[in-house]
């Protein structure tokens, strides 16, 4: 882990926030690398959930809501974690992390818990005796179950379906850890699907599904990944069932993204707290029902993560240790490198414009600094699928080396045909998030 985090922070995928007065603990930044890395992976989500299926509309609401909300929603009363502070070294830790009964920094005696809301508070107003008081969004989700009515109204969907967003969150952790895993501010990618009570099951079972695949499709080892079943006794109050994929990472296994059946408690409550009728009238049955819910929520952040971990390796080359990030190409940050094999000879202008066209659809990066392998080895620590090299027979027949990063293995082809290559190996460009 230590390895991945010093990689993220020298060549610029994700470092902490405010670095030059010292940080800010559980926030992070991601650098160039990071925020395409990111992109990609959102924008791909988007386009395998949303825009290549005909039941799934979109959102994108504000992060800050009515106060109300976070009473109907159960966050006021809900939404605590239970903590407890060493006697000796004054160290707070939450409860349910603890595996035993003192204190896992000194073994001093440990307080009673109690009970802390973990919602950061803000306040809207232009003084603070007027201010009225409400909270960053906790989770994507309640602007979703808000505006239930308002999205199906105006874009005539049927039940059957689903709405998406991809939005920040906030929470106050009491104990942010393990990098960009547990942080106090972080991106989801959740849905809230639709259905009849009856097709709950269905439904589950078929989220279940689509969500397993998506991670093997963005190259996460199967062998690393599991379900885990929330026991009754611990479900949330709106769940009725919740399973959670965990990923095997390098300090152990944790939640990747949970899959929830919600009910009709959001619906119903917002309904009650608001004085609105959320229910949902069926054109063709004549019936009018509240909704259960069916919920894929994923972390953005926690995907990102699993996905370094995942393709980070190191092997040997030469006699040399090569540092590798084996990222899937489709998100991979840079999807290739151009090279001239030397600046002189018109090498470097003919590198130039090939870069220069092939930028317009796909992200690379040009680079003539160094000898070759130095360059190579560049690429293959950022994950870049792909190294284009410019040399005296390009002059000579038109043709390109196109190396690649996990076998090393050298072709030559038409350096007009590159682009398709680029297309075929790294998939179609993918859709805004």
């Amino acid at each position: 882990m230590e390895k991945i985090v010093s990689l993220c922070k020298r060549r610029g995928f994700i470092f902490q926030s405010s670095g030059i007065y010292g940080g800010i603990n559980g926030c992070w930044d991601f650098g160039p690398l990071g925020v395409e890395l990111k992109r990609n992976l959102k924008n791909d989500w988007w386009y395998v959930f949303v825009s290549q299926r005909e039941d799934m509309v979109g959102l994108d609401a504000s992060i800050i809501m009515h106060p109300s909300v976070w009473v109907a929603s159960g966050h006021v009363e809900q939404f605590h974690d239970m903590l407890v502070d060493c006697k000796e070294c004054r160290h707070r830790f939450r409860a349910d992390h603890l595996e035993g009964d003192r204190c896992p920094d000194c073994g001093g005696e440990l307080t009673e818990p109690r009970a802390f809301n973990s919602m950061l508070k803000t306040s809207l107003g232009v003084s603070d005796d007027t201010a009225v008081h409400t909270y960053l969004r906790p989770e994507t989700c309640q602007s979703i179950f808000v505006d239930f009515k308002e999205i199906y109204s105006s874009s005539r969907v049927k039940i059957p379906f689903g709405i998406a967003q991809i939005g920040k969150s906030f929470r106050n952790e009491v104990n942010p850890r393990n990098f960009i895993f547990r942080s106090r501010e972080f991106e989801q990618m959740e849905i809230e699907f639709f259905c009849k009570e009856e097709e709950e099951e269905k439904w589950f079972d078929h989220w279940r599904e689509c969500i397993w695949q998506w991670y093997l499709d963005i190259g996460l080892h199967e062998s690393k990944l599991r379900w885990l079943e929330h026991p009754k006794e611990s479900l949330a109050h709106y769940s009725k069932r919740t399973i959670d994929v965990e990923y095997d990472f390098p300090f152990g296994w944790g939640e990747l993204q949970g899959l929830a059946n919600r009910g009709t408690f959001d619906l119903t409550a917002h309904g009650t707290h608001s004085g609105k009728d959320l229910s949902y009238f069926d054109p063709e049955s004549k019936e009018r029902f509240i909704p259960t819910v069916i919920e894929p929520s994923a972390g953005a952040d926690r995907a990102c993560l699993a996905v370094l971990c995942d393709a980070y390796d190191e092997d040997e080359v030469d006699g040399e240790k090569r540092v590798v990030m084996r990222l899937h190409p489709r998100l991979a940050p840079i999807k290739a490198g151009v090279f001239p094999l030397v600046k002189k000879d018109g090498l470097a202008d003919l590198a130039m414009g090939l870069e220069k066209k092939l930028r317009k659809r796909f992200a690379t990066f040009y680079d003539q600094g160094g000898a070759i392998g130095r360059r190579y080895r560049r690429m293959d620590e950022i994950g870049t699928p792909f190294c284009i090299t410019v040399d005296y027979d390009t002059k000579e027949n038109g043709t390109v080396t196109v190396r690649e990063r996990d076998s090393m293995k050298q072709e030559r082809i038409p350096m007009d045909e590159v682009g398709a290559f680029l297309d075929k190996h790294c998939g179609p460009e993918r859709v805004d998030a």
